[in-house]
């Protein structure tokens, strides 16, 4: 049973600190697009919600620079996730979001496009998904707290194995009936004591066929088709890794791991690669030219001077895919804006520099944050100026910089960094790559997921060959929709029964790949408020509402299971 605080249960509880004390039926950790659609659907199903964000930005990664929507099939994206991409279309539709072009001059890019009789909008910029996030929470009872971290240390106050109450760095206490923990770490949950892992589990541990290291450039699925993994975004051969060209006695430039990439299909700690999913555009009264950082390290950058130099003929030949000229993905956004994604084998990945990120401190999150900035400021000028890069890359990079309109920050940078992949937690149930594939179906969906599974690289590393390789990358295809497990969201009874996670869920690396994308954090959000008014109604733990009920619920308020 959920512990039930009554008002003068909850003043009891804190009267020394009045002025501290908030208390509702649903706190949402993390104002992320899951946290927002959580608290929506909590408002609208009149619960009282308390969404707190520790930054000063609603949105996560949907108003942080991802306006390449990842789906892999639209049909699937129902209830308030659909209803936020409805309300992107009208937004464009009006003729004052137009400024930096008219929207006939705009057209689709990436592999997410808007068809015209489409009810709906799948590109965007940042500034109109934050314009559209806060008109549709504006007229509803939710209390928005921003700039508030959750002392990971002793912030959980717990009764049992219910949550009492969650406390932030700052002194100010939260009470609740029920959380959600919508953060792209799991905060709430870790500190809550609930079973997570971090990084790739070996491939023995769920019979996958993917998951864990990807030493081999071919391996075959479950289902026995072919994957190719770690053969895209990765360095042209004859790269040499050495500081002195052919002398490993002079070490290894940055960023490249010491030893191979380690036995294929066994676990280890890595994380898939963070970047900032860069906002760009080239119209000049709207752009700031990339400039060179301050402690910038030529060095740091000489291995994508070789792969440059090693093209051993004309530059256009290099790839086979997107531009070849350019190490990015330039996805048109309205207003002659991208989102400029990694692609290639040097990119805006940050490879192995992120291992530390999950488990880290506050401050030291922020250091690796804006050593991923550095990072990518010095790529960016790097490309667009240094004398080493060829003259037409340097031409086409050169026209590109940062909005002016965009962020709060004076040099356009955004503060949210990717966060592909940090903690998951281990539930009842864990989604997997058999999941993924359709051979092993749940009887509980709460929503589904259809992008293909897919990582992005780990680690750097030297070949048999001698040279520079990058492992991890997988890009595996899912033949149809997979429901996802109520059960995946809610951690083990024992543990705690007042706390979801929708986006933390429990899945292994390689199943977390498919699911990871924000049109599913948004459905699972909404899912999590849904089961967390009816656990209050019944006065039940999360784990234990009747499915059901809960089927006709989601499916009432829109949400599409099968």
């Amino acid at each position: 049973m959920i512990f039930v605080y009554t008002a003068s249960t909850l003043l009891s509880c804190n009267s020394t600190n009045d002025k501290n004390l908030t208390s509702a039926d649903v706190v949402v950790y993390g104002g992320t697009s899951a946290g927002i659609s959580a608290a929506i659907q909590t408002a609208r199903l009149g619960k009282s919600v308390i969404l707190i964000e520790p930054t000063s930005r609603l949105g996560g990664l949907t108003t942080g620079g991802l306006g390449q929507t990842d789906i892999g099939n639209k049909q699937v994206i129902g209830g308030i996730a659909r209803e936020f991409y409805q309300n992107i279309k009208k937004h464009y539709e009006g003729s004052s979001s137009w400024v930096w072009q008219t929207r006939s001059e705009y057209k689709d890019g990436g592999q997410t496009r808007s068809d015209k009789n489409e009810d709906a909008m799948w590109t965007f910029e940042p500034s109109a998904a934050l314009k559209v996030f806060h008109d549709m929470i504006k007229h509803l009872n939710i209390k928005v707290v921003y700039n508030q971290k959750i002392n990971r240390e002793t912030g959980i106050s717990k009764v049992g194995n219910a949550i009492h109450s969650i406390t932030m760095e700052s002194g100010v206490t939260y009470f609740g009936k029920v959380f959600i923990d919508a953060t792209y770490e799991g905060d709430l949950m870790e500190a809550s004591g609930i079973s997570y892992t971090v990084g790739r589990e070996p491939n023995s541990l769920y019979k996958e066929s993917l998951n864990g290291i990807q030493a081999n450039k071919v391996s075959k699925t479950l289902l026995g088709t072919v994957s190719h993994n770690s053969i895209h975004h990765d360095f042209i051969e004859g790269v040499d890794p050495y500081i002195v060209k052919g002398d490993p006695t002079s070490g290894l430039l940055p960023f490249i791991n010491s030893g191979g990439p380690g036995i294929n299909g066994s676990g280890d700690k890595g994380i898939q690669a963070y970047c900032f999913r860069m906002t760009l555009t080239d119209h000049p009264d709207n752009r700031i030219p990339f400039k060179k950082p301050e402690n910038y390290n030529e060095l740091e950058y000489e291995l994508l001077f070789r792969n440059y130099e090693a093209a051993n003929g004309p530059l256009e030949k290099m790839y086979s895919y997107g531009d070849p000229l350019i190490p990015w993905i330039n996805s048109a956004m309205p207003n002659r804006k991208t989102d400029t994604n990694n692609q290639k084998g040097f990119s805006t990945d940050f490879i192995g520099q992120n291992w530390d990120y999950p488990e880290a401190s506050y401050p030291e999150r922020e250091k690796i944050v804006e050593r991923h900035r550095l990072y990518q400021q010095g790529l960016m000028w790097t490309l667009a100026y240094h004398n080493r890069i060829p003259k037409e890359v340097r031409e086409k990079v050169s026209q590109w910089g940062t909005c002016k309109d965009e962020y709060e920050r004076e040099d356009g940078w955004q503060q949210q960094l990717y966060i592909r992949e940090a903690r998951r937690m281990v539930s009842s149930y864990v989604m997997t790559q058999k999941n993924c594939e359709g051979i092993e179906k749940v009887y509980d969906p709460i929503g589904m997921a259809a992008y293909g599974m897919d990582s992005h690289h780990v680690k750097r590393y030297v070949n048999s060959n001698g040279y520079v390789s990058n492992e991890g990358n997988v890009e595996a295809h899912v033949k149809a929709p997979f429901p996802i497990s109520y059960r995946s969201i809610v951690p083990k009874k024992e543990e705690c029964n007042n706390l979801l996670v929708p986006i933390c869920l429990s899945a292994s690396h390689i199943a977390y790949g498919s699911i990871r994308m924000e049109p599913v954090f948004m459905v699972l959000g909404q899912s999590s408020a849904v089961i967390a008014s009816l656990a209050i109604d019944e006065g039940k733990s999360v784990q234990d509402i009747e499915y059901s009920k809960l089927e006709k619920e989601l499916t009432k308020q829109a949400q599409i299971l099968q």
